[in-house]
């Protein structure tokens, strides 16, 4: 059999893979440059989080170990609140952790995987224009101006949110397709080594600073640095103006990060730079037929606040891996059973996505989330199998995401229940033995 991948990115790579080490002939096209040649890539974040679904995905393909070695282990969250005062929150147990890992230099170990497979050929600056689906056919634009046409058994869109194999897809199927972009948006900013070529912050953390309409984040890098990520909504981002405006604004709501990124540098930054829209998109099917599918971002993208983008979508190859093994090379049942099986999933985890935000931008900082995360932490330790934080289902399990929501409802509806009992009791226990005492000194009198 034979395959076409739209999309060099990282899902597209890994998905060449698993793919090849089932025998498929696999030519995969991307519509840059091949990044392992460039001194620099224009592109989002340099760092991700990698956890357990994205860790087994690569497992499987005998990658886990060369990736998490080059990561950076972050075992919880660093919170800074407004006064600069820093306080930590686990994951989970001490032994859960995820990894910050290198953007381009996963794409690069993924791509390089791919091409050591005799089955797989790698076809750079291709970019998609056209495909007949019913006759396995895709057409590509190549750097000088040539169409190139492919011919396959299957075509996996694996081209990212704004997938130009999705767009055909809609044109020509029946297709549902929403997004929804967010009223925030983010922006880029760094945090170099110090001096002595050190970490300026404490670098086995995710240091946030939740700020309740608005936060930042940092992860760590390989180089010492630290990538910062601002995201606010977009009428604030337009409301800076001057250097004035920036210096004021951090100084009021992020002043311990002045120091670190260097009053120049961030007015510099700020400035060079541009808020970019963060969007989901959910669609429906994810195959057309028995000849196309879309893989990834390209079938789910999603904001970035539960460090899901990236594993969801590893997670997807895997998933489809999964089905291969049950049904062989019956590409039909293969596509149909996949977008039955994982479409629930990926709306689920789209959806946690959007309440990952709320969560770490201002619920980090409440009391009442605080206890209510003591509270799931000790049920866990007490009940390891049968009470699961949800945080630990999504990053630290295999779990399918919409049976994690049904999990994660009937959980809190329990707890809420006993909390409210317990709440109650605290009050009529000692009311009841008040009022029993004095009706005994009553009768005595």
């Amino acid at each position: 059999m034979h395959a076409i991948i739209v999309g060099g990115g990282l899902v597209g790579s890994l998905e060449a893979c698993f793919l090849a080490k089932r025998g498929l002939k696999v030519d995969l096209f991307e519509a840059r440059q091949d990044i392992r040649l460039l001194e620099h890539v224009k592109g989002r974040s340099i760092n991700l989080a990698l956890s357990v679904r994205g860790r087994e995905a690569l497992g499987a393909v005998d990658l886990e170990h060369e990736v998490v070695s080059g990561g950076i282990r972050m075992n919880a969250r660093k919170i800074h609140d407004i006064n600069g005062k820093l306080s930590a929150q686990a994951y989970g147990t001490k032994d859960q952790y995820i990894l910050s890992i290198d953007r381009r230099k996963l794409n690069e170990t993924l791509l390089s995987a791919a091409e050591s497979n005799s089955n797989v050929t790698l076809h750079f600056k291709h970019k998609f224009i056209k495909a007949d689906l019913d006759e396995g056919k895709a057409v590509f634009l190549n750097s000088d101006g040539q169409e190139v046409e492919a011919h396959a058994d299957l075509i996996v869109g694996c081209d990212g949110a704004y997938s130009a194999l999705r767009r055909h897809i809609m044109r020509t199927t029946r297709f549902d397709y929403s997004q929804e972009y967010i009223p925030h948006g983010y922006m880029e900013l760094s945090i170099p080594p110090s001096k002595d070529d050190k970490f300026q912050m404490d670098h086995n953390f995710l240091h946030i600073w939740p700020r309740g309409e608005f936060m930042m984040i940092a992860l760590p890098n390989q180089d010492k640095s630290f990538t910062l990520t601002l995201f606010m909504p977009f009428n604030i981002f337009e409301s800076i103006k001057t250097n004035e405006d920036l210096l004021i604004f951090f100084n009021k709501y992020f002043k311990d990060s002045i120091d670190l990124i260097g009053m120049k540098e961030l007015c510099d930054c700020f400035f060079s730079s541009k808020a970019l829209p963060l969007v989901s998109i959910k669609c429906w099917p994810y195959h057309v037929g028995k000849n196309a599918l879309l893989l990834g971002d390209a079938a789910h993208a999603m904001v970035p606040f539960y460090g899901q983008g990236m594993n969801c979508g590893l997670e997807d190859c895997l998933v489809l891996d999964e089905i291969f093994e049950e049904f062989g090379n019956d590409l039909e049942s293969i596509l149909n059973t996949y977008s039955i099986s994982r479409n629930p999933d990926a709306k689920a985890i789209c959806d946690l996505a959007m309440y990952n935000y709320v969560e770490m931008r201002d619920l980090v900082n409440s009391r009442g989330f605080l206890f209510r995360k003591k509270v799931d932490n000790i049920l866990h330790m007490i009940m390891p199998n049968s009470f699961i934080p949800l945080y630990t289902m999504v990053s630290f399990t295999r779990l399918r995401y919409h049976q994690i929501i049904k999990k994660w409802k009937f959980q809190k509806k329990i707890v809420d229940s006993a909390l409210y009992v317990l709440l109650l009791s605290s009050f009529i226990i000692p009311t009841v033995f008040i009022a029993s005492n004095k009706l005994k000194l009553w009768n005595l009198w």
